[in-house]
Order: structure tokens, then sequence, then C-alpha cells
């Protein structure tokens, strides 16, 4: 099963950015661990601080997909555009937050993403991933 996950702005920086809220490890050690954890799938990973970037992966790597964890940082309250792109998909997305968005200033509250997603995971940390993927992997295969 190919499962597509999308980082948006910022969260190149994961380890080294506000580590009281998003924890002291990269994203790329924990994509490590991702895959380990998940040998049976295909896991593709992207990340950009740019809108159009993120639009243009979901076009390109869409095709023999079978789901998609996103977690597009700040453009989760902004975007639009990339709310259409995943609502596009023929496969089901989770929208994954480190923090809990909830907790923190009330425009994080908004997502233009969560109306076009099956599910949101969010103020777990990075465990969001793994979760999102576990829920995936059972749902597309049931």
């Amino acid at each position: 099963m190919k499962i597509l996950i999308l980082n948006g702005p910022n969260l190149n920086l994961l380890g080294k950015r506000q580590p009281e809220i998003y924890g002291n490890v990269s994203f790329d050690d924990y994509f490590t661990r991702l895959q380990t954890e998940f040998p049976q799938h295909e896991l593709v990973y992207f990340q950009s601080n740019h809108e159009g970037a993120l639009i243009d992966f979901l076009q390109e790597n869409s095709d023999g997909a079978h789901g998609l964890v996103i977690n597009a940082g700040g453009l989760t309250h902004t975007s639009v555009s990339l709310a259409d792109a995943v609502a596009n998909l023929t496969f089901p997305s989770v929208e994954v937050h480190i923090s809990n968005i909830f907790a923190r200033e009330e425009f994080r509250h908004h997502s233009y993403l969560s109306p076009v997603c099956r599910g949101l995971v969010c103020g777990l940390g990075l465990t969001g991933y793994s979760l999102a993927i576990s829920y995936l992997s059972q749902t597309v295969s049931s």
C-alpha cells in the first residue's frame, strides 16, 4: 500500500523549532522510524514551505496511492487551494497536527482541511502520524 505523507511550512524545522511544543526529533529521523514500523507499506514523504509545491506533489503522486497523511502546518488555517487539492483525491486522507491546535491561538482552531479529510489526530506529538497510518492501513485494506 502506498501512503503519502505531506508536511507543510516550517515542519522542516522539527527538532529545532519550539521543542517545548514540537519535540526534539527531526521529521527525517521520525520518518525512518515510520518506515521501520510499517515495512509493508510504501511511505512517500514530502515537505515544502511553499503551497504550490505541496499541491504539485499531490497531483503528481496521487496515482497508485491509497492514503494521505497531511500536516499542512499554518496552511491548514489559510489554504483553500490545498484543501481543494485534497478534496480531489480518490483515497482517504487524515489530517495530523503535532500540537493540540484547539489549545493554542484562536486562529488555529479553524481548519480548511478537516472537512475534506476522513479524520483528525492532534496533540499527540509525532505519534499522530503513526496512528494515521495505522488507521489508513485498516480502512483501505478492509
